[in-house]
């Protein structure tokens, strides 16, 4: 696979794209000032409180703390993932993404031209679209499409589609040239023979295209039609396999299509099959996604949650749907924290999401997801159902079997409120509970605050946050700092951080916010840095400045003395050289003339 992305490109590219731009294509901005305005696209509201600034190259939203930069907005409005956000930005700025050399300090080997592979997956799913409306086996395929109620629009919305019977359909007029061959191999269209030759993957199935975050078909998965031959070979439904485009662990059905139906998504149903995913559409439930042949992992529900506060799991009611509503929960466990509200669906004995909605409409299957259950209410459902919790025997078997389960679960106040009931029911004291769960499991409401450090006023910041926000405002102050390496020894929190975004903007005086931002993104710095650019207390210049000065030359004299403690102790330990007396002679005059 191709490197990273490296750092210095994100720096160069952050300086040069202009967020008013990239924001106002997708939320028309006003000028309001020396800054733009509009109503807040991640939360509703009337007054506008989103700003976005020209010169910070940031924006930020007074009403829900939203903030970012130019590229956190594409990745937070777009659904973009960071890779896919900083193509667009490049796309846009006429630049060429680069790739980071091996450890080794050779180029690591180049994966497969992503470019081909998109571009194969689209001609084959324009293959299957026309084959739908043309091909004279597809009239079975129509006919099965419209005995499961879909219409023709909805059809075509999914691009549901037909691949054709027999071996070399697609091959034959689209893969006619060897270097063709193998980007339909690579991209999983075809099958290469141990003999020699390639084959179609898929035959005589209906076709439903996989789309990304931005409608590229990445993948297809493929239904067998009852009369087909390919039926009696086996599972009902072909899915593509890995590719360097589609990773089953990470993509969902129909969440491209539901986020361009729903603009404003408040819930999404995961549902088991394509045909539940398109049925419920049709009927007016534009909220239903599909996993593709695989359980719903951790990276599938941080994806759901960075879209939504509420995911629903569907599971038919049988034994094996119970069995899957638990592996879920169980793969849900570590992204599980307060504010995220998952729920478990289960259907009447029989059904599906497909037969429901057709036999009792949006209304119905809607009255049904109203008696889902809480993720805390399933969670003890299933914990207590063979456990006998009125002995003693019974409730110490609840609490080990519970044990594992809480220790995934992170820190805070769900895993604390699942705790504290979980000691309801076992009758133990939660901090007896606690322990027995073990230390990261404490089950008491709240940790005892940590009391502030004595000698510094609780609201006074310190130095060096004073001039980390000055940078992220005003970038230019680091100008009127003077060396920093003289700090580098200076004992501070935050003083290493303060000293490489002094020199980063010395080295280029036309880095802006934005830049800085991105250079620490995925660090420790991250949040911290991301808070003060967004702190609604900011100055005016004049006074950020003089704070800006002030805290530097309150940190020269933090230094000076740190220096001159140390020379004092060494040379009560060990004796000064005279370079040493020398200088210590010099620090105290200073001190006394100052």
């Amino acid at each position: 696979m191709a490197g990273k992305i490296p750092r210095e490109f994100i720096d160069d590219l952050m300086s040069r794209v202009d967020i008013v731009d990239v924001i106002d294509e997708r939320v028309p901005l006003k000028k309001a000032g020396k800054e733009y305005k509009a109503c807040c696209p991640f939360h509703d509201e009337k007054t506008p409180s989103f700003t976005v600034s020209q010169s910070k190259q940031f924006y930020h939203c007074f009403g829900c703390g939203a903030h970012g930069t130019a590229l956190g907005f594409l990745m937070e409005y777009d659904h973009m993932g960071f890779v896919e956000a900083v193509e667009d930005l490049a796309s846009r700025a006429g630049m060429e993404v680069p790739r980071e050399q091996g450890p080794a300090g050779e180029r690591e080997q180049q994966g497969p031209d992503l470019g081909s592979l998109y571009d194969v997956l689209a001609r084959a799913d324009g293959f299957y679209r026309k084959q739908l409306r043309e091909h004279p086996q597809a009239a079975r395929a129509v006919d099965y499409l419209k005995q499961r109620g879909l219409t023709g629009n909805i059809a075509a919305e999914f691009g549901i589609g037909y691949a054709p019977p027999g071996w070399d359909a697609l091959l034959a007029l689209h893969a006619n040239k060897s270097e063709q061959v193998e980007s339909f191999i690579t991209a999983g269209m075809l099958i290469k023979k141990d003999s020699g030759g390639s084959y179609d993957r898929f035959r005589d199935r209906i076709m439903f295209p996989i789309r990304d975050v931005r409608g590229r078909t990445i993948a297809f998965g493929g239904r067998v039609l009852p009369d087909s031959g390919e039926a009696e070979k086996g599972a009902k439904y072909l899915n593509s396999p890995e590719t360097p485009v589609f990773h089953k662990g990470r993509e969902l059905y129909g969440l491209y299509e539901a986020r361009k139906a729903v603009r404003k998504l408040e819930r999404l149903v995961v549902v088991e099959g394509y045909m539940d995913v398109v049925a419920l559409a049709q009927h007016g439930i534009r909220y239903a996604v599909a996993t593709l042949g695989t359980a719903t992992t951790a990276e599938h529900l941080n994806r759901l949650f960075r879209l939504v506060d509420e995911v629903v799991f569907c599971f038919d009611g049988d034994r094996a749907g119970r069995e899957a509503a638990w592996r879920a929960l169980d793969n849900a466990l570590p992204v599980m924290r307060e504010g995220r509200q998952l729920r478990f669906m289960f259907l009447p004995e029989g059904e599906d999401p497909d037969t429901l909605v057709r036999q009792q409409g949006a209304e119905g299957f809607e009255q049904h997801l109203k008696k889902a259950l809480s993720f805390s209410e399933y969670f003890f459902e299933v914990l207590t159902a063979d456990v006998d919790i009125g002995s003693i025997d019974g409730r110490a078997r609840l609490v080990e079997k519970a044990r594992p389960l809480m220790a995934r679960i992170p820190q805070g106040v769900l895993r604390s409120m699942l705790g504290q009931h979980l000691a309801k029911l076992s009758q133990m004291e939660p901090n007896q509970l606690g322990a027995v769960l073990g230390s990261g499991a404490s089950t008491s409401p709240a940790s005892r605050p940590v009391p502030p450090r004595a000698g510094r006023r609780k609201d006074a910041p310190s130095p060096v946050r004073t001039i980390i926000k000055g940078l992220l405002n005003h970038p230019v102050l680091a100008l009127h700092a003077g060396p920093a390496q003289r700090f580098v020894e200076l004992q501070q929190a935050g003083v290493e951080l303060m000293v490489e975004m002094l020199e980063m903007v010395q080295a280029d005086p036309n880095v802006n916010s934005a830049v800085l931002l991105e250079h620490w993104r995925d660090t420790e710095h991250e949040r911290a840095l991301y808070r003060l650019a967004a702190d609604e207390t900011i100055l005016d210049t004049e006074q950020m400045e003089a704070d800006f000065l002030g805290a530097l030359a309150l940190l020269d004299r933090q230094r000076l003395e740190q220096r001159r403690d140390f020379l004092i102790q060494k040379s009560i330990h060990g004796g000064l050289n005279e370079e040493e007396k020398e200088e210590m002679r010099r620090l105290f005059t200073d001190q006394r003339t100052t």
